[in-house]
């Protein structure tokens, strides 16, 4: 039989298992088991946290690595993806929590410096739109660290440079923004991000995002004290638009890293819709019939800015069928309907033990996809 329909995939990472290029990669071979002339497009989607670089490098973007310091101050090797004259820069590349040992956490002294080093290399290679993506940090220092690589210093009563991270601003008396790279005011600057909180307060960025980062509730409590401080010193430095950007949307988001990005004059959206726009999604869209998204776990926090509800709206919209593919579902038919996605398939449906879910995700979603070519494109 011959196939007319052209499959677009359009997929997140399973977190731990499967980075999003793989889940694209298996989802293709297993639908081609079914149905060998399977016409199938493959564009691995990342709302703007961790694997954001993969998905722009899987697009077309030439990769760039640069020795950067990751979130304890120790050099890792960081990347950032360009075509043309727009980066993408993922600031979990280099202060995410992937780069801290395992089971070590620094929730007071874990520093954005690196990510800041990342975003000065965009800038040597030519970049004038840059996309920041931040998610996954382990960092809680409101951007700090991003600046002060950046060109900016952070000084203590003393007129000494305060400690990295968010603990050492309870040290802050003064700032100066001065010293900025002057590039900056040239560039496109977007914030990419799948949260829209501030800075500090009850939703801030310590309170909902220290804990998992392994914030006690002291840590908490200081971490809060410190950046609200912060945001205080840097308006008596740059004016009430600092006391703004800390109330702004997104101004939490990575541990603050959001706010930072503000002052830089970087301009909020949500990750999913900048990663569409940067990714070519639209032009696929247009030549596909059915679209498979999904992502390790489908559930309340999928429908919040996640990568599969940004891709169902569009597909939606465009009046596209969508099903999603995922390790755990957590969301019943009618959310699912209502975020635009036909059907979901579970790897937990073909085998229960989510242990071996994850130990073999690859193999599974094949077995999964195949599903799908039956139900679909049969």
């Amino acid at each position: 039989m011959q196939v007319t329909q052209r499959v677009l995939i359009a997929a997140d990472k399973f977190k731990g298992s499967l980075t999003a290029v793989e889940v694209a990669e298996r989802v293709t071979a297993g639908l081609r088991r079914v149905v060998p002339g399977a016409d199938v497009e493959a564009l691995p989607v990342a709302d703007g946290g961790d694997g954001t670089v993969a998905a722009a490098v899987a697009a077309g973007f030439e990769r760039h690595e640069r020795k950067v310091a990751g979130p304890l101050g120790q050099e890792v090797t960081a990347a950032f993806a360009l075509r043309g004259d727009t980066a993408v820069v993922e600031m979990a590349e280099a202060s995410g929590l992937q780069r801290l040992p395992r089971g070590v956490f620094a929730p007071l002294t874990a520093s954005t410096y690196g990510s800041g080093e990342l975003l000065r290399a965009a800038l040597d290679a030519g970049a004038r739109t840059i996309v920041f993506g931040v998610g996954g940090s382990a960092t809680t220092d409101g951007g700090a660290g991003m600046l002060s690589a950046l060109g900016a210093r952070f000084l203590d009563a003393d007129g000494e440079p305060v400690p990295p991270g968010g603990g050492g601003l309870a040290d802050l008396a003064s700032a100066d923004l001065t010293g900025l790279d002057p590039r900056l005011s040239a560039v496109d600057l977007v914030l990419a991000s799948d949260v829209d909180n501030p800075l500090t307060g009850p939703t801030g960025a310590p309170a909902v995002y220290g804990p998992q980062k392994g914030a006690s509730p002291d840590d908490v409590d200081l971490l809060d004290a410190a950046l609200a401080d912060f945001a205080k010193v840097l308006e008596a430095e740059a004016g009430p638009r600092a006391a703004e950007y800390a109330v702004a949307p997104g101004a939490g988001a990575a541990g603050g890293i959001g706010y930072g990005a503000l002052l830089l004059g970087a301009r909020f959206r949500p990750g999913i819709e900048v990663m569409l726009d940067v990714l070519g999604f639209a032009p696929a869209l247009e030549r596909a019939s059915l679209v498979i998204t999904g992502e390790g776990s489908l559930d309340e926090q999928t429908l919040h800015g996640k990568a599969p509800a940004g891709v169902a709206a569009a597909a939606r919209a465009a009046g596209k069928e969508v099903v999603a593919v995922c390790g755990r579902l957590a969301l019943p038919p009618e959310a699912l309907g209502r975020a635009g996605i036909r059907r979901a398939y579970p790897l937990t449906e073909i085998e229960p033990d989510v242990v071996k879910c994850i130990a073999e995700a690859g193999p599974i979603l094949e077995r999964v996809a195949e599903q799908i070519a039956r139900d679909f494109l049969s």
